[in-house]
């Protein structure tokens, strides 16, 4: 592991804890582990807030409730973990400060005295208020604050403190007066929900999104005062306190646009007049990538139409037909930094740090020679600088950018970081994983004195010889430690890198996790783990759901490459898999299987299975055409049939660009790469995984899949969730998912 990761995570400094016996990874670990979120500061920098969600795998339940540590804690206590046996009492400075109903996404008021943030104590989701002590940290009282038909999610507090923002999935037709609208939206609910026909209308595309039907609703942005200061200097009581939320988005269209995670699309000005938010206009968004970014007022006036509050939006990137997202105005007021693409219909072109001046209309591209995808962002205090994390060799390190300044962005942190947020006095706070430990909330002073440090210098034969120094922050300190106790009994595996020759002759990364007490003098099974997108990556990441630590953890050696369409290596990289599904991917993971058998000799190359989901369920079904040597298979929601799947799917630019047009204009590329097409050719056993629910790769796709291989007579299996989408996210769905794929893999190359 690198030097960064020893820094920051120690277990404890007792011989005898490290004396004592563990044990291999487990599901039901996994499932006592806190997942912690997003870290939120505190306005005068003395607190961080976020929410931790529990897992009761017998009730089958995943709750979010809110802690706080403060910002100069996280220190260590006598050497040893901090996490109690029950997991609900840390023992250090992590305190749970809402724990009698579910809450979730807090955000700060801009004084501090209260936050913001979600429930369904009351039924669906809702904003609440909390009323906050800083003196002490604790809450004094919380107070429900929306009671919109359509529920509230999003929620964000305006920096003037008037207004809080939230968002909501409405009926566009009912645009018009607040209290005329949310009637109008209550009494379509009450209407569908009470009608014996469940039938539904559409009239044009994106009717169904990732894993839910639209119903005829679109997401909408809303605002509501909130109550004020009053003469005597306390607050309004929120239980008098009603006023109807102003719809600033109205129209046919979803804005913010539709997103599964990562930073809002959305954001408030420094002086909370005005709002910027991503959204798509054009007549056929299911086959279009053009997000732009629009200006709103937020004080409209009461009496204003949906007419004149459109009237009232502006487009500041109607010039760039490709995708603009995540705005975030620089604490001056002058910018607007964002993230934007250069390619329409192109999910993943490169992501470039763009900044766009509120006064002169002008942009400017900070990355055009940063060949890394931009991910999460923040501004420094001052507004000289845009921190990021970006992609990088299966890392997301965090990168700074000085807005005047023509150098390259310059690495500040290595590891895999997320969630950033600045503090008054500048220090940064931060989310940080890595293979061995989910999410904690770590800080750092990336204005400090820096020192070289030097990237880890890989050993196995075929590494490219082109790691060089980065600047390195003085190390970070943990803030939180939600998880020491648990994992400093379980047995992992460090994340092994290895490089090799692939397709174009180009240097290809794999990964290796080795199972629990790896003996180097035995031969062991292979699991060869291939990962969806197709612009995805392996890396020193957590997962939950297709977790290399779990998957080793019953003696098997995990494998992962990162082959040609992978982030992290260049757009020249990624762009190498579009209308090449079958072709450079599969080439580089049969290479890289190849250099795993010959330069690890505990690797028992007679039994090994492959396994893959989405893209990954692609790769598997190609390879059930196309090779015998792997003793069995596991495709979960993959492509089976190219032509099928372009019909059944929601988001058509995905398939219009990656095989080059549609099946009626361009047959014969999606007939070259169909898995179906090699049907005659299957014979290895394979379980095949699918979720109704999944509206990317149909359900259709695995029947199809799981049909063919009944009728082929190969030996075949076939999981399927009424329930789930894309992703098995439930928690007993997750075990049953984890035990099947296991059971079957050791069915076929088990001990």
């Amino acid at each position: 592991m690198r030097g960064l990761l020893a820094l920051i995570f120690i277990l404890c400094s007792s011989a005898a804890l490290f004396a004592a016996a563990k044990h291999p990874f487990s599901f039901e670990d996994m499932m006592k582990l806190k997942r912690v979120g997003e870290p939120e500061v505190s306005p005068d920098g003395k607190w961080v807030i976020f929410s931790v969600v529990d897992v009761d795998l017998a009730a089958n339940t995943k709750t979010p409730h809110i802690w706080i540590v403060p910002l100069g804690g996280g220190q260590e206590k006598a050497g040893v973990p901090h996490v109690s046996p029950n997991l609900r009492d840390v023992g250090s400075d992590e305190r749970e400060i809402i724990a009698e109903q579910d809450a979730d996404r807090p955000r700060w008021s801009p004084d501090g005295k209260r936050f913001a943030f979600l429930s369904t104590k009351e039924g669906g989701s809702q904003v609440w208020i909390a009323d906050f002590d800083g003196a002490a940290g604790t809450v004094s009282s919380v107070h429900q604050f929306t009671n919109i038909a359509t529920e509230a999610s999003g929620e964000l507090w305006s920096p003037d403190g008037k207004n809080i923002l939230f968002t909501s999935d409405v009926y566009p037709e009912c645009d018009g007066a607040p209290a005329q609208e949310d009637a109008c939206n209550a009494k379509k609910l009450k209407e569908a929900e009470e009608s014996k026909v469940k039938a539904q209308i559409f009239t044009h595309l994106l009717y169904r999104h990732w894993n839910a039907y639209k119903e005829g609703k679109r997401t909408h942005i809303f605002v509501n005062p909130v109550p004020q200061v009053d003469s005597s200097g306390g607050y309004e009581r929120l239980s008098t306190f009603a006023v109807i939320p102003r719809d600033l988005t109205p129209g046919d269209y979803d804005a913010p646009v539709f997103s599964v995670g990562g930073q809002d699309d959305y954001a408030f000005s420094p002086d909370g007049q005005e709002i910027c938010y991503a959204s798509n206009h054009d007549k056929n968004p299911a086959a279009s990538t053009n997000n732009d970014l629009w200006l709103v007022p937020v004080n409209v006036g009461a009496d204003a139409s949906s007419a004149q509050i459109i009237a009232m939006t502006k487009n500041i990137t109607a010039d760039n037909p490709a995708s603009d997202s995540t705005p975030l105005y620089s604490p001056d007021g002058k910018y607007i930094a964002y993230r934007a693409q250069q390619r329409p219909g192109y999910e993943s072109d490169r992501f470039r740090l763009m900044l766009y001046d509120r006064k002169t209309g002008e942009k400017k591209n900070l990355t055009e020679d940063f060949d890394r995808w931009v991910g999460a962002i923040v501004w420094s205090r001052d507004g000289s600088t845009i921190y990021f994390s970006g992609d990088n060799r299966g890392e997301a390190p965090i990168y700074k950018k000085e807005i005047e300044s023509t150098k390259l962005p310059q690495d500040v942190l290595d590891g895999v970081n997320d969630d950033l947020a600045i503090t008054h006095d500048g220090k940064m706070v931060f989310t940080h994983m890595s293979l061995e430990r989910p999410n904690e909330i770590f800080v750092t002073s990336p204005g400090a004195t820096q020192e070289p440090c030097t990237f880890e210098r890989l050993s196995t034969p075929g590494s490219p010889d082109h790691y060089q120094s980065a600047v390195c922050a003085k190390p970070p300190s943990a803030l939180t430690h939600f998880n020491d106790a648990l994992l400093s009994q379980i047995s992992m595996s460090p994340l092994t890198s290895f490089w090799f020759t692939g397709a174009h002759g180009d240097k290809v990364q794999g990964f290796m996790v080795k199972p629990p007490n790896f003996n180097p003098d035995k031969k062991y099974p292979v699991k060869f783990l291939i990962h969806g997108g197709p612009e995805g990556a392996w890396g020193d990441d957590w997962s939950y759901r297709w977790n290399p630590e779990l998957f080793a953890a019953n003696g098997y050696v995990v494998i992962m490459i990162n082959f040609h369409g992978s982030t992290g290596y260049g757009q020249k990289f990624i762009d190498a898999i579009n209308g090449d599904w079958g072709g450079a991917p599969y080439e580089d993971l049969m290479k890289g299987v190849d250099f795993a058998e010959q330069t690890y000799p505990f690797i028992d190359k007679d039994r090994e299975c492959a396994l893959g989901a989405s893209y990954g369920g692609y790769m598997i079904n190609w390879i059930e055409g196309h090779t015998d040597r792997f003793k069995c298979l596991v495709s979960h929601d993959g492509m089976f049939n190219a032509e099928s799947a372009w019909g059944s799917t929601e988001e058509l630019w995905f398939n219009n660009w990656e095989f080059k047009g549609t099946p009626y204009d361009n047959r014969d590329l999606y007939q070259k790469w169909s898995p179906h097409q090699y049907a005659k050719n299957f014979k290895t056993p394979m379980l095949v995984v699918h979720g109704q629910k999944d509206y990317r790769l149909d359900v259709s796709e695995g029947f199809q899949l799981f049909t063919t291989l009944q009728m082929r007579g190969v030996p075949s299996k076939m999981l399927y969730f009424p329930d789930e989408g894309h992703w098995v996210l439930k928690p007993q769905n997750s075990q049953l998912w984890y035990k099947t794929v296991n059971d079957w893999v050791d069915q076929w190359i088990g001990k």
